[in-house]
């Protein structure tokens, strides 16, 4: 599915969070986001999902404005941040809210996170703790995973990486990967972890101050170098 940003503005009173002309996400590609504090990556991602008002311009999903439709969102899996989350629910009702809003059975509601058995590790499933007695890591295992359950044709991941060990990292990103290369997911992530965007991202970009600097490719992490020597020079 295409991404396109036509003359996207998002403004709170004099300053400007994003400005950006003309932007198009092809279909099938894994764009990584970086940028400092402030950068515009979340504004971005919260105006793709139609969770904030643009300024000025649009959004198209498919072709479709997404402030005017909702067709897209029964393809689009995302998670920006705990809120997302139900906190008075287990992770099971979480997941089958999920799957009733999606029309996903039973059976292959079981299935599928049977698939996520190795980032869940025995601590997610059966607790029967609520989301909000759950640690940040595991919280926000929870959220990746509700994102992708829905099987997506796009998918939205607000700095992924946050709260987990090493070892869930590794995991995340291999299964971002794995979506984008088996399925064709149309991805697109904001990261402050350089290595991990530069490892699995097929382009790259660039924000500061709500404005996109450097639209990169990232052919076996060849972006990485330019990321690299800006972050550089502006410590």
């Amino acid at each position: 599915m295409e991404l396109i940003l036509d003359n996207l503005k998002k403004q709170y009173g004099d300053k400007v969070a994003l400005d950006i002309p003309q932007l198009t996400i092809e279909s099938g590609q894994l764009v990584g986001l970086v940028g400092n504090n402030g950068a515009g990556k979340t504004t971005m991602l919260r105006l793709i999902l139609d969770l904030i008002e643009a300024t000025e311009g649009c959004v198209l999903s498919d072709r479709q404005d997404v402030a005017k439709s909702s067709e897209w969102k029964s393809y689009t899996g995302s998670f920006i941040d705990g809120r997302f989350l139900v906190d008075f629910y287990t992770p099971e009702e979480y997941f089958a809210l999920i799957a009733r809003l999606y029309g996903i059975s039973d059976s292959d509601l079981n299935e599928r996170l049977a698939g996520f058995s190795q980032l869940m590790h025995d601590e997610i499933l059966g607790t029967k703790k609520y989301l909000r007695d759950f640690s940040q890591g595991n919280r926000q295992k929870v959220g990746i995973i509700g994102a992708m359950l829905i099987q997506p044709k796009v998918l939205l991941l607000d700095e992924p990486f946050n709260y987990l060990d090493p070892s869930s990292q590794i995991v995340v990103a291999r299964m971002i990967h794995q979506l984008n290369q088996e399925h064709g997911v149309t991805v697109v992530i904001s990261s402050h972890n350089l290595n991990f965007v530069a490892d699995i991202s097929t382009r790259i970009l660039l924000l500061e101050k709500g404005r996109l600097i450097k639209d990169l490719p990232n052919i076996e992490g060849s972006a990485i170098a330019e990321i690299n020597e800006y972050f550089s020079s502006e410590a």
